[in-house]
This record gives C-alpha cells, sequence and structure tokens, in this order.
C-alpha cells in the first residue's frame, strides 16, 4: 500500500513522504511521473484493495528455493501529484495529476474514465493523456479532500481493461481564514485586591484553517487595551491580574481588547480581536466610619415610648454583606431612657425613646454608640478594626404637660338606693409643670349619659345625683378629666369605676311559671312537682330560700309543700280521687321567703291542671269538654277536605273578579250588525276625490227598533220586486253615482234583504284615483237569484265585478287591484 501525503515546512517548501507496506516495492519515475507496479488480477496479475484506503498496489519480489527471486508480471499506475492548492485563482485549469496504465502502448486505444466525487464538475480528465484539472476554485474548509476512482477501457468497446483504482485528492491549506472568538464579548469577574497573576479567565479563538499544515492555524494571543492592569498568557489565552491592590472603590470596571494572531504572530498572520469586560467584585476591605464623633439631638419630655429621637449613619464604601453595619448602645447615662434600632432600607441607627423623660428631673443625657461590620474578611483582619464609636448628646425640652393623676384609675363603691348627694369617692390630679397651676375636674357626658354622678370642679368629689338600682346596672364606668387652668389648657383623663353595693330590696319569685299537669287517677303522697326560687338580689353566703303554702290553705285536703332545705320545695297529692267534670284547676298560693336582711317574701301562685289519662297515666286531655273526632273521618282526611273547599271558594273568587274586570261589547250580541262589523274592520275609506263620507248609519236596519229582525244568515224565501222607477239602468246612459245611491236606498228600505249588497261600500273611491285600489277583499262563490248581467254594459271598469257577479258557475277570485272598484 502506497499513501502520499504533502507538508509544507517552515521555509514554505514541499516534502512528499511515500510510505509502502509489503516486502518490496518498485518506483519508478518517468517525465515528473510516480509509477507503481499494481498486484495481479484474475488475468494473470496482482491486485489487492485494501477497505478504507485509497487502493493500493502493491509490488511483491517472492525469494523462492535456493535463493531464486521471483518476480511479479509488472502493471501499474503512473500519475504526477495528488494535491491542489485552494484558492486558486489563475486562467488555466490547474493540472491535479497524470493518470497511466501500464497497457496503454500510446496507439489512442485506450480511454481514461473518472468517477468519484466532483468527478466531471470540479475535476475533468483527458481520456486520452490522463491529465487531471480542476476547473474551479477549491476551498479547503469545505471539503479537504476529494475521493476518486479511476478506470481505463477500451475506446471502441468500453470494455474495461483493469479494475478500477480509488485514488484521493487532497486540498493544500493557504492561509486565508482569520482566527475568530466566537464566544465574545466576554464578561469576567475577579475580586479587588487580588494578587498580581490571578486568574481572571481564558478566551479561546478558532482558526478555520489546517492545523496540520504549515502555521496557519497556530495562534498567538495578545493584549492591544487594559494594561498595565490586565495581561494575556500568548499560548493559552488566559487573562490574569498584572497590578496588586486593584481597589474597586477607585474604579471597578476595566474594558480590555485582546487580539488572537496566526502564524505563529509572525508579519503577515492574520488576527482577530475580542472585547472582555472585567468587573472588580467587594470584599471587605473597608471599616465603618462615622462621618462626626458627637451629635446632638434633643428630645421633648412629652414624647412618648417608641417616638424617633434621631438618626446617625456611618458610612462604608463596601457594598452588599460587605458594607452591612450593625449598631449598639456601648455607654452613656441613657441607655435605661433610650434604645437604638436599625432601619433595614436606609441602614440607619434610629434612637427611639424607651421610657418617658422629665425636664424637671434630668435635662440631658449621653450616649455611646458603636458601629462595626458583622462580616469581616480574614485576609484583611490585620486592616482593622472593622468598627468605630460616636457620643450622642441628647438634651431634653421642657413641654406644658397637662395634669396627671395621682392614681391610673380609681375604684369606688356605693349602696344602691343610697340618697342624692351620697359622696362616691374623690379623684386627685396635679400640674407637673414648674408653673403648677390649679386643675379644674369634670366628667365628660359621653361617660355618664343619664348623668347619674356629679363632680366638684375644685376638688374632685363625686357625688351621686339620684338613688342607684343594683339590679338595673351593678356596675358604673365613667370617665373624670383633668384641666390645668391657665396654660394651653391641656386635660388628661382617669378611669373611675362605680360598684353599686346591693341592698335586699327584692323578694324572691317562682325561678319558671310553668302549669303542672295531674292525671284524674294520681295517687296520694306523690310528688307532682318540684318548685325553686330566684332572687335579683345578691344570695349572701349560706342563705337560702324557705317555701310554705299560704296560711288560708295551709290545712287544704289537695295538696301539700314540703321545703327541701336545698332553696326547693315539694308538692305532694293528699288524696285521690279527682275530676276534671267537677273541678279542673287548682290554685295553690306558696310563700317564698329569702331570709335575708331586711327579710323579704312573696306569695306566687302554682297552677295545677287536672288532666284526663289513659292507663299508662299518658296525658290524652286537658280541657273540660272531652275531645270526640267525627266518626270515620281521620284528621287528615279533614284537612284535606277543607282544603278543597278553600281550592273551590278560590276559584270561585277568581271567576267573578275575571267577570268584573271584562269590557262590556258595543253592540249587545242579539242586536249585532253583520254590516256594521264589515265597516268596522274593512273600511279603507274613499279615495283622493271622495268628499261624500260614506253614512255607516245607511246600513242600520230601520225596522231593528220596532223590534222585527229578520234572519240574516239565510236567504229571504220570498223575493221583493224591484220597485218601480229603480229598475235595470240602460247601458249607455247611466250614471254610476245615481246608481250607488239608488241601490243604498233600496237596500234600506227592504227589511229582509240579506247582506250580499254590503261590497257595495267599496264600490266608488273617488274618480281617477292614483293610489288605486288597496282592497283585498276576496269573496266565495255564492248561491244567488239576483241577475247581475246588467254589469256587462258598465263598461271595462265594471268588467272585472260583472264576471264577479254576472256568471254564476265562476268561483270568485281575488278583486283586481290595478282595477277601481
Amino acid at each position: 500500500m502506497v499513501t502520499m501525503t504533502v507538508k509544507r515546512d517552515g521555509l514554505g517548501t514541499l516534502r512528499a513522504f511515500l510510505v509502502f507496506v509489503g516486502v518490496s516495492a518498485l518506483c519508478s519515475t518517468a517525465a515528473g511521473a510516480l509509477s507503481l507496479t499494481a498486484p495481479l488480477d484474475k488475468r494473470g496479475h496482482r491486485h489487492r484493495h485494501l477497505p478504507g484506503r485509497s487502493h493500493p498496489h502493491r509490488h511483491r519480489e517472492r525469494t523462492g528455493k535456493e535463493g531464486q527471486v521471483l518476480h511479479r508480471s509488472k502493471r501499474g499506475w503512473v500519475w504526477n501529484q495528488f494535491f491542489v492548492i485552494e484558492e486558486y485563482t489563475g486562467p488555466d485549469p490547474v493540472l491535479v495529476g497524470r493518470l497511466h496504465s501500464d497497457v496503454d502502448s500510446g496507439d489512442g486505444n485506450i480511454k481514461y474514465i473518472l468517477s468519484g466525487e466532483g468527478a466531471g464538475t470540479i475535476f475533468v480528465i483527458d481520456d486520452k493523456t490522463g491529465n487531471i484539472h480542476a476547473t474551479k476554485t477549491l476551498d479547503r474548509e469545505e471539503q479537504a479532500q476529494y475521493t476518486l476512482t479511476a478506470q481505463a477501457v477500451a475506446r471502441d468497446t468500453n470494455k474495461p481493461l483493469e479494475p478500477p483504482s480509488e485514488f484521493i485528492v487532497k486540498v493544500q491549506d493557504i492561509n486565508d481564514n482569520p482566527p475568530e472568538f466566537l464566544h465574545g464579548p466576554y464578561y469576567a469577574m475577579v475580586p479587588e485586591m487580588s494578587n498580581v497573576g490571578t486568574s481572571v479567565m481564558q478566551v479561546t479563538a478558532t482558526d478555520a484553517d489546517d492545523p496540520t499544515y504549515g502555521n496557519s492555524a497556530r495562534l498567538v494571543y495578545s493584549i492591544l487595551q487594559g494594561q498595565p492592569y490586565f495581561s494575556v498568557e500568548p499560548q493559552t489565552g488566559i487573562i490574569r491580574t498584572a497590578l496588586p491592590n486593584m481597589d474597586r472603590e477607585a474604579r471597578q470596571e476595566y474594558d480590555v481588547v485582546i487580539q488572537a494572531k496566526d502564524m505563529g504572530g509572525h508579519m503577515g498572520g492574520l488576527s482577530g480581536t475580542t472585547e472582555v469586560k472585567i468587573t472588580l467584585t467587594d470584599v471587605n476591605d473597608n471599616p465603618p466610619k462615622f462621618p462626626q464623633s458627637v451629635y446632638a439631638m434633643s428630645v421633648s419630655e412629652d414624647k412618648v415610648p417608641g417616638e424617633e429621637v434621631g438618626r446617625l449613619k456611618a458610612k462604608d464604601p463596601d457594598v452588599g454583606d460587605n458594607g452591612l453595619v450593625n449598631y449598639r448602645l456601648t455607654d452613656g447615662d441613657g441607655v435605661g431612657m433610650f434604645e437604638l434600632t436599625t432601619d433595614s432600607q436606609t441602614r440607619e441607627a434610629v434612637i427611639k425613646l424607651k421610657k418617658m423623660v422629665d425636664f424637671e428631673t434630668k435635662r440631658a443625657y449621653t450616649l455611646r454608640i458603636e458601629a462595626a461590620n458583622p462580616h469581616v474578611d480574614a485576609r484583611f483582619i490585620a486592616w482593622g478594626p472593622y468598627k468605630d464609636e460616636a457620643t450622642v448628646k441628647i438634651m431634653v425640652e421642657d413641654a406644658d404637660e397637662p395634669p396627671v393623676f395621682i392614681a391610673p384609675s380609681y375604684n369606688f363603691e356605693v349602696e344602691e338606693n343610697a340618697p342624692e348627694g351620697t359622696l362616691v369617692g374623690r379623684v386627685h390630679a396635679k400640674d407637673t409643670d414648674v408653673a403648677n397651676n390649679p386643675v379644674r375636674y369634670m366628667i365628660p357626658r359621653y361617660t355618664d349619659v343619664e348623668q347619674f354622678f356629679s363632680i366638684n370642679s375644685e376638688d374632685g368629689r363625686i357625688t351621686t345625683t339620684r338613688p342607684l338600682d343594683r339590679e338595673t346596672q351593678a356596675w358604673h364606668n365613667i370617665s373624670v378629666s383633668a384641666t390645668e387652668i391657665g396654660g394651653h389648657h391641656q386635660d388628661t383623663k382617669v378611669r373611675v369605676n362605680i360598684k353599686v353595693k346591693d341592698v335586699n330590696d327584692n323578694a324572691p319569685e317562682f325561678a319558671t311559671n310553668n302549669e303542672v299537669f295531674i292525671c284524674e287517677s294520681v295517687s296520694p303522697g306523690k310528688v307532682i312537682e318540684t318548685v325553686s326560687a330566684v332572687d335579683k338580689d345578691e344570695m349572701a353566703h349560706r342563705q337560702h330560700f324557705s317555701f310554705n303554702l299560704a296560711p288560708e290553705i295551709a290545712h287544704n285536703n289537695n295538696f301539700s309543700l314540703k321545703d327541701n332545705r336545698d332553696s326547693t320545695a315539694s308538692i305532694q297529692v293528699l288524696r285521690k280521687g279527682f275530676s276534671r267534670v267537677t273541678q279542673d284547676v287548682y290554685y295553690l298560693p306558696i310563700e317564698i321567703n329569702d331570709n335575708g336582711y331586711p327579710s323579704l317574701s312573696s306569695t306566687n301562685i302554682l297552677t295545677i291542671r287536672v288532666c284526663s289519662c289513659d292507663n299508662k297515666n299518658t296525658i290524652l286531655s286537658c280541657n273540660v269538654e272531652p275531645y270526640v273526632l267525627p266518626a270515620g273521618l281521620s284528621t287528615g282526611a279533614l284537612i284535606a277536605i277543607l282544603a278543597c273547599i278553600v281550592i273551590l271558594l278560590a276559584i270561585v273568587v277568581l271567576f267573578v273578579a275575571l267577570r268584573r274586570q271584562k269590557k262590556e261589547p258595543l253592540i249587545v250580541f242579539e242586536e249585532e250588525d253583520i254590516r256594521e262589523n264589515i265597516i268596522t274592520y274593512d273600511d279603507e275609506g274613499g279615495g283622493e276625490e271622495d268628499t261624500e263620507a260614506f253614512d255607516i248609519a245607511t246600513l242600520q236596519n230601520p225596522d231593528g227598533a220596532n223590534g222585527f229582525l229578520p234572519r240574516k244568515d239565510i236567504k229571504p224565501e220570498l223575493q221583493y220586486p224591484i220597485r218601480p222607477g229603480l229598475g235595470r239602468p240602460a247601458a249607455n246612459s247611466v250614471d254610476v253615482d245615481d246608481f250607488i245611491k239608488t241601490r243604498i236606498a233600496e237596500a234600506d228600505s227592504d227589511p229582509t234583504a240579506p247582506p250580499y249588497d254590503s261590497i257595495q261600500i267599496y264600490g266608488y273611491e273617488g274618480r281617477g284615483s292614483v293610489a288605486g285600489s288597496l282592497s283585498s277583499l276576496e269573496s266565495v262563490t255564492t248561491e244567488s237569484d239576483l241577475d247581475y248581467d246588467y254589469l256587462q254594459s258598465w263598461g271595462p271598469r265594471f268588467k272585472k265585478l260583472a264576471d264577479l257577479y254576472g256568471t254564476k258557475d265562476c268561483p270568485l277570485n281575488e278583486v283586481d287591484d290595478g282595477e277601481d272598484s
């Protein structure tokens, strides 16, 4: 096997290397071409293909017995070169190489065929000489090599003379691509105060040229901008710090420009640049510092605890956790009067009042405040200490304060029913200012709406204005206001709780007023009820109620009472044989004594009702008359019957109401005139020239007033003859207006005429109507004995009417809207 590679050394010259695999090889050079012998094939030649490589042609020599050398038949390809320079822009195609077969005797009977990648488009072969040319400019970065197959065939028969052989054409690289930074621009961070040589980041450029050929892809890095702060390693592209103690507080960002140049950085090489933005990150290298060592503040004595007195802040140029500052009180006589907190937003120390200050007692306080970093970097601890102190002097300002009560609240007691003006208690307040002005007292009315109490405005004595009732209101919670006379009239209030002490002024009474029910067959001695009592007054310790029957019934024969000595009493039955008919209710008066001081008693009536019971003493009825249900009907049946009656009554009431709301007709049904109804709904009125409105009264039957109403739903049996003078008019001399009036008069005077002639109300709408008839009247075929043939003589305007009434056999069609009827 033989392969051929071409490399370019540092001086730009070409060197060819041939590697032979086998026992021996025979190389011959003729006219600048390289000739290789091929192995034998089936025709007596040895030809061996190795997969994955260019088709090799090996020439073997074997050593026979007794040192005899055996030679294989000689046959091979010959070619000049196997590479082409990229980006060639000459006027002529580039000669890639020349193929020559041993069987080619030069008589032109052999034709060379080329196939494979780019054959016929990029690479062409002279089928006579075997010269291969590249017809297009090649770019190694697009395709570095091409695999082609050559074969020699007979020109006349195209019969292969040898098996096809594969070879590779490599594109020789030139330096035509500059280095590129594919991921730029770059951003990097490095802590401030880093040592010289601290790695910041590594930048890498790529070159599309062949890294295995020459120096076209050998890159060298350099820094164009960013010195003297940073440097870059030429071979690796690692950026490092070049100066010590770079301070973020002085400068935080640096713009660095890195260049990558090929050809090893020599002259003539191509280059590319990228930008690197380097940011110094913060470290805790600065201690906090107060802008001043002494701060002066003031607070008024009327301020309440929790109010802010003042603020101060230590400055730390570091950021984040490195710039956090904690504050604490370290010393001073105001440590117990003030407290220190930190504002989470502004990081300021906030001094607040912890206890109320008094100008008259102490007028100035001093505090020592320390500010320190909670996070200290051990690398810079020698630069410490990372804390600072400041002194705060606080002056107390005098304020006109309201009076102050001696006690925060007052509790008094007064007996109920005490007379008006009884003293309840006294409150006292004083002015703590230096002036010590007198104080005036009052009770705000909203705390004592009913004005049970009054107060002396000078000495603060509280008295009652009326007797109090503990059972109505046991406690009275009022407020007393003290106002300084003079000054700013400031006031202060205090809570006064007044308890009304109990007096035994309410007699006891039954706890419940329920009735007691007993059966008629109750047994003597049975306890039918246990009564108890309540008292609105307070019960003293060991105080209990006692029960007795009223003296007037103490010896009755029906019931007895037993005091249980526990504020309850039992009611027992003394006899049997109670009857509801004889007496159904018994009233038992019972005296209850509260045994208080003074002792009070009351008489309460216990109602006992006699009831009818079954054999299990279950109460059935307690009425005087027994309750008997109707025979054969249950309660559910009675309820159903009652519901039906109610529904029927509701229907009747609704029907009557609807009848009352119904409007009366304009004409009584018996007197209804069919012709009037037709006029009411179908009268369209006259035309433009109809000045004589049709009188509806002409259609009313005059005989209706005399009580004679002929049948209108059938034709009359007797046909009245036409009156003299009202006969059929001539065809050409008739006046339509007179004809219509004549027909109307005839119809009015005929009491038995049916309403068929009611159509004459549409007969005249005026002469020359522009709009024409708007009637949509339709009629049905009727059987009539009247002769309407004379309508044929009225002319074309009445042709349709003559057709409708003149022929009895034709159905009555709709009126022509295009003609006047």
